[in-house]
């Protein structure tokens, strides 16, 4: 079964904006060039209950999907994904015992489930004792069998930009960005 909106490679970047974290999703062409923009995601800093809203373009008029936590101030509640009308098309959770050394995502969606964690030992522990913030992340998410659902990949830069690859045609695309946009701002946690 693919999902409705499978895209098996696209990009995140965060984008420089003082109250908000703001990201912008562009699809990789075949070439691994930039394509079209998939959406603009805004996260409000300091909100009460974590929500990140991803917009069709530059206007924001358009919401066409996001997530939001399912409780305030509860840090393994989880966050729903859900389309521009509501309902909802994933789910994904950190897991905060398992992350303290290593981060650790789960992830649903209709006909999957799966595990994310960063694949390096040694980067999630320089990165958590350290002031090192532009280190590269990679995030592996396999279903129970171990089978591929998605990867992150973020870059050494000063700026957070982040490779996603979706093997799996299961994920939606906006489950795999939604994911991938959570990560970033929910790592420093």
């Amino acid at each position: 079964m693919t999902a409705a909106m499978y895209l098996p490679t696209f990009f995140v970047r965060q984008k420089f904006a003082m109250m908000t974290n703001r990201y912008e999703i562009v699809a990789a062409n075949p070439d691994g060039s930039n394509g079209r923009l998939m959406g603009l995601a805004e996260q409000k800093k300091m909100a009460l209950k974590e929500q990140v809203t991803f917009f069709s373009d530059e206007s924001k008029t358009r919401p066409v999907f996001a997530f939001k936590a399912r409780k305030v101030m509860d840090l393994n509640s989880g966050y729903d994904i859900t389309d521009e009308g509501g309902r909802q098309i994933g789910f994904f959770r950190k897991d905060f015992g398992a992350s303290l050394l290593r981060s650790t995502f789960h992830v649903e969606g209709p006909g999957y489930a799966g595990t994310g964690q960063e694949r390096n030992q040694w980067v999630a522990l320089l990165r958590r004792f350290s002031d090192f913030d532009f280190l590269p992340i990679h995030f592996d998410y396999v279903d129970p069998e171990g089978r591929p659902l998605l990867g992150v990949e973020r870059r050494a830069t000063l700026r957070d930009s982040y490779t996603v690859h979706v093997p799996d045609p299961r994920v939606d695309f906006r489950v795999a960005a939604a994911v991938a946009v959570a990560m970033d701002a929910l790592m420093s946690r």
